[in-house]
């Protein structure tokens, strides 16, 4: 047996609300839309992850979602431009990240992460 993917889903009361979000600020293209439910994609692959936190790290909340960028500084500076809520300011990690929080429309916290 062996898992295929992880998909991580966020209730929304209107997941149509989300598009720009996650277009503007990931580049992600939307795969399914049902009305009911949107789903974003990337054209990278990645190994299925999931997480389990007693919290964020330095103090945070644990975030419902981790999303790795490759210029985490840019995506920042988007989210501001947007209006979006940092809810946890940009930040070099003892673990070696650079990552900030930002809250998305629907009210989940995401965590936005570059590796050093």
């Amino acid at each position: 047996m062996a898992v295929k993917r992880i998909v991580a889903n966020i209730a929304a009361k209107d997941p149509q609300e989300s598009r720009s979000f996650y277009e503007t600020l990931f580049g992600l293209d939307v795969v399914m839309d049902h009305g009911w439910i949107v789903t974003f994609a990337s054209e990278g692959l990645a190994k299925a992850q999931l997480s389990v936190a007693s919290e964020g790290g330095s103090g945070t909340t644990v975030p419902q979602i981790s999303i790795e960028v490759d210029d985490v500084d840019k995506v920042y500076e988007l989210a501001k431009i947007g209006g979006f809520e940092i809810v946890y300011q940009i930040a070099d990690e003892p673990w070696g990240v650079r990552r900030f929080y930002v809250r998305d429309p629907s009210g989940a916290i995401i965590n936005v992460l570059q590796h050093s």
